[in-house]
């Protein structure tokens, strides 16, 4: 249980303090409500340039890093569809610090051109490198469009091409920071060994004079039904032949989220799974094989993917696939499998509840998704509510051929 105290600033700052007295720690999360879903078709990739961007100064602090590391403290961030999220840890005593940084890099980043030459080239690199000159990389840039025809989670974090980061101009990128960046789009949590009075003071200090902006509305365009399958196959300079297999699945408020999510830990969590011990280790089909389930705020995807064998063709792996997801569909699973599932989240919701850090993010993250971030204490009986029949029956509305999207990634040396 992790208990926490929850108020609001007069400018819609959110704020939830988690007392933690077994650590001299203390974690600073800020969550922003924006991800690349709230970018344009012509103008993507910005939600993750900003990340980059929200390190090269801010309007009254010149270097983020240096004072934070004077105080001991270290930090990151991360943005993905449908978040932005930045997060440090330092010792209590100093979260003042935090504070004073956090509340400067909203109040204003110090634009100008040269901050955003060097992050746009930083993100480009980062482009060509992870997504154009890594094995596989590219997967997504394709997978993405294939699966979402409306809805903008047809592009990645990274973007959609390149280019539209070339071209980002210093108006685009103050326009996208004034709308968003702002204190009633985004939820401040703290936990650690700090006093919920102290936190108070320190949010009405750093964060009350700044001004509250015009309120974020979205309206996002809903994914219809797919209604018959889609295929694509591409050729590339990779060690072997690989298969990706997706469907869409439900989002994450949906009471079928955990029935989806207990799916994919039956198919692919660890080396006793069906995915595993049939296709790998009895059939040796598959050099490697996962499956897993995107974890969006909105329409999910459920993916498989594999690294097809050498001398195995690539319509063999595919049925074999079929086979066990039909399998799951059809019958339910057994008690031993279920067990194991049911044990192996509740050990990590115990694991994860022992970080500070953690317990920040994800206050944050329950707070955005319902509105009340006391559901986070739920998580586990939520799953625990999941019978095996929903699991099964979860499964045949998931995986079926006109729900299917799959993409050949074959080899062009031929190996496999």
């Amino acid at each position: 249980m992790i208990e926490f105290e929850k108020f609001t600033l007069k400018n819609g700052l959110r704020v939830l303090v988690h007392r933690d007295e077994s650590t001299p720690i203390a974690a600073v999360n800020l969550l922003y409500n924006v991800g690349a879903k709230d970018e344009t078709e012509d103008k993507t990739g910005f939600a993750h340039l900003f990340e980059h961007l929200m390190f090269g100064g801010s309007i009254n602090i010149e270097n983020y890093d240096e004072p934070l590391q004077m105080a001991s403290g270290e930090n990151n961030a991360f943005t993905n569809n449908d978040i932005t999220n930045y997060y440090l840890t330092l010792p209590a005593m100093n979260l003042e610090t935090g504070f004073w940084l956090e509340s400067d890099r909203m109040l204003s980043l110090a634009f100008s051109e040269k901050s955003l030459d060097v992050q746009r080239n930083v993100v480009i690199e980062e482009f060509k490198q992870r997504y154009l000159n890594q094995p596989y990389g590219d997967v997504w840039l394709l997978l993405r469009p294939l699966a979402y025809k409306t809805h903008p989670y047809k592009w990645p974090t990274i973007g959609k091409d390149i280019k539209h980061i070339e071209d980002a101009t210093l108006e685009d990128v103050k326009k996208f920071f004034f709308k968003h960046y702002i204190p009633n789009n985004a939820i401040l949590t703290v936990a650690g060994n700090v006093a919920v009075d102290e936190v108070k003071h320190l949010a009405e200090k750093w964060f009350g004079p700044i001004k509250e902006g015009n309120s974020v509305s979205r309206n996002l365009p809903t994914e219809l039904p797919q209604t018959q399958r889609r295929m694509l196959t591409v050729e590339r300079d990779v060690p072997g032949n690989s298969i990706y297999m997706v469907f869409h699945g439900v989002s994450r408020l949906d009471k079928d989220y955990y029935a989806m999510d207990m799916i994919t830990d039956v198919l692919s969590a660890g080396r006793s799974s069906r995915l595993y011990s049939t296709l790998i280790k009895k059939q040796n089909l598959f050099t490697e094989i996962n499956a897993y389930q995107t974890g969006q705020v909105e329409a999910n995807l459920v993916v498989v993917e594999g690294k097809i064998a050498p001398g195995v063709a690539m319509e063999k792996a595919e049925q074999a696939i079929w086979q066990e997801l039909k399998k799951i569909s059809d019958s339910l699973i057994e008690v031993e499998e279920y067990e194991k599932i049911i044990n192996k989240i509740e050990s990590s919701h115990e694991f994860q509840d022992m970080s500070v850090l953690n317990k920040a993010m994800n206050l944050a993250f329950f707070e955005l998704l319902y509105d009340d971030a006391s559901q986070l204490n739920n998580e586990v009986a939520k799953y625990k509510s999941v019978d095996k029949a929903a699991i099964k029956n979860v499964a045949g509305r998931i995986f079926t051929e006109k729900n299917n999207c799959t993409l050949y990634y074959l080899s062009k040396n031929g190996r496999s």
